[in-house]
């Protein structure tokens, strides 16, 4: 039986290109379940799901948006209508990938739908704006999403179109193999970690550990989108578990900075009942936008993880804000909690000699995290640097007990 694949398009402008993609699709064995996602809608009689259908599901009416001129409302509502009928066809088992064609706005709202579907599901975005400063980040955000710079312009079937449109539907048909592995775990429990380059060693050794224990332990970068992800696949039911080494996106969304993680950041697994380990790697310092720098924090101690990065200490009063902030969150937690501090250093930024290196003013985190945390959750602190082997091995050592 053919896998099924949704394929979103604006019709009213991009009709031929998407037949062509249709049709291509079908040849190479696939079964393409066509999505009109435009504003005006088309009339071509190939269309599966028309826009009509979409902007129903979108709590609007076909009238409505045809009459409009609020571009924003209208892309809102068939992005809404396009997920609901998406997710849909998932459940129904109607639905092996996804692919899409477009421009901006065609490609904005095809990665939209296929954001609002989970992990794994395959999804191939053919975008001619893929390459703009910007665009690529909006495209993909959270969404294992593949996303093809088409470099022509989608207008006119032409041979360099086609060919980029025939490797498209190629590897679609790849993603949707039998062969491709499930990303669920079958065997033992699913551990989500954060890592980040200055704890590094502390991750993979706490890795290698629990691995050898029959864990399978999945990594996510804790820079701001990675850590936003794990918490959409924890929502989802991918993890049994979460060590979370590096959940400095917390105080970088309550000031606004460049590694802002959203603000459910440390909150998922604690309603889902799940057990966490959490420390504390990259949670004082910051990394601000040039945008939002201030004339202080020049003035501040700073580490340079490389010619590109800063890292920039907080301050004593922002440190402070901060534990209020993980306390908060962390006393929601329906699951067990077990907080693994080292005491001489969170991070190979932060090591004795460093300017930046300062275990008094981290001791003010911990002070405010122990007066407003709740009593069952733990406090551990352990006498050495966060990169020490014995500070990944007082983690696993925890994780043990409530994993």
């Amino acid at each position: 039986m053919k896998k099924s694949v949704l394929v979103i398009s604006t019709l009213d402008t991009k009709g031929q290109e998407t037949l062509y993609l249709k049709d291509k699709l079908n040849a190479v064995g696939l079964a393409p379940v066509l999505m009109d996602v435009s504003g005006r809608g088309s009339n071509l009689e190939e269309i599966d799901i028309p826009a009509a259908r979409v902007a129903e599901a979108g709590g609007g009416t076909f009238n409505e948006i045809q009459n409009s001129r609020d571009r924003t409302r209208i892309t809102n509502i068939m992005m809404a209508g396009g997920s609901q009928l998406a997710r849909q066809l998932l459940n129904d088992g109607k639905l092996n990938g996804v692919i899409g064609i477009g421009g901006s706005t065609g490609s904005l709202m095809a990665t939209e739908i296929m954001r609002s579907l989970p992990f794994g599901i395959a999804k191939v975005m053919i975008s001619s704006t893929a390459a703009l400063p910007g665009l690529s980040t909006r495209y993909i955000g959270t969404g294992d999403i593949a996303l093809f710079h088409s470099v022509v312009e989608i207008s006119g079937v032409s041979d360099l179109l086609k060919n980029v449109m025939d490797r498209a539907a190629l590897a679609l048909a790849g993603m949707v193999s039998d062969d491709i592995a499930s990303p669920k775990a079958v065997k033992g429990k699913a551990i989500a970690l954060t890592m980040l380059g200055p704890c590094e060693k502390c991750a993979s050794s706490v890795r290698a550990a629990l691995e050898r224990k029959g864990y399978q332990i999945i990594g996510f970068s804790a820079a701001g989108i990675g850590d936003r992800a794990m918490e959409d696949m924890i929502a989802a039911g991918f993890f049994q578990g979460v060590i979370d080494l590096a959940p400095g996106g917390v105080g970088e969304h309550h000031f606004g900075f460049m590694r802002d993680a959203g603000p459910n950041r440390l909150e998922t697994a604690g309603k889902m009942g799940l057990p966490q380990i959490i420390s504390t790697c990259s949670v004082n310092f910051m990394t601000p936008a040039r945008s939002k720098s201030k004339p202080e924090y020049h003035q501040r101690r700073k580490f340079d993880l490389d010619k590109l990065r800063t890292w920039i200490r907080l301050s004593p009063d922002e440190l402070q804000e901060v534990a209020a902030i993980f306390a908060k969150k962390l006393n929601n937690a329906s699951g067990p909690v077990t907080v693994v501090i080292p005491s001489n250093g969170w991070s190979s930024a932060d090591y004795p000699g460093n300017d930046a290196h300062d275990p008094a003013e981290d001791r003010l985190f911990t002070h405010v995290l122990r007066q407003n945390i709740r009593s069952e959750i733990q406090i551990v602190e352990v006498n050495a640097n966060m990169e020490a082997p014995e500070f990944a091995e007082a983690v696993v050592e925890n994780a043990l007990k409530i994993f």
